[in-house]
């Protein structure tokens, strides 16, 4: 089978898979399309290096890990820099301090993840967040990659990221509370 015939037959095969990966990475169907389509761009040019030892989707979904942690970089440096005002006034003081109250959620926290309405909104809430933040969130909770490969690929400090992670949770806390705690 020549190099042609074989990626034609991995396109037909592994599109499918591998879009949806994508999509579960990126969140947006039109950038995990991109993704995919780089995917195989890579396979072209370097099939020669493929050697037969792991099955042809494993060694496709290591590239498309490559390309997603490439994306998150070039658009991580692509991004202006965030405002803080949302939480913090002229002097650094919080505006609203009840982000640091505890929550009052009641044992149904387990049964959350479980809720598909609840996942819709969470995914929402982690939609509005800026993308300076989103995309070290998503690397670290959502692909569960740790924090100094994190720091490493997104080219910043670990206690950046943490402050990163830190400001993310509580601007999700607080959408959640308007949007899903609040309602219920």
């Amino acid at each position: 089978m020549t190099k042609n015939e074989a990626l034609k037959n991995w396109v037909e095969k592994y599109s499918e898979s591998l879009l949806k990966r994508a999509m579960y990475l990126l969140s947006d169907k039109d950038d995990a399309k991109d993704v995919v389509q780089e995917v195989f761009l890579s396979a072209l040019s370097s099939y020669d290096s493929f050697e037969g030892k792991s099955q042809p989707l494993t060694w496709l979904n290591a590239i498309l890990q490559r390309k997603v942690a490439d994306f998150y970089r070039k658009k991580y440096k692509s991004e202006p820099e965030i405002k803080l005002d949302h939480f913090f006034d002229d002097t650094g003081s919080w505006k609203n301090s009840d982000v640091l109250n505890d929550w009052n959620v009641s044992n149904r926290e387990s049964e959350l993840l479980d809720d598909q309405d609840f996942n819709k909104t969470l995914e929402n809430c982690i939609e509005e967040l800026p993308s300076r933040w989103k995309i070290p969130l998503k690397m670290y909770y959502l692909q569960e990659k740790k924090a100094p490969d994190v720091s490493q690929e997104l080219d910043i400090s670990t206690t950046n990221l943490w402050k990163i992670l830190q400001r993310s949770r509580m601007q999700l806390r607080e959408c959640l509370d308007f949007n899903w705690f609040a309602k219920s």
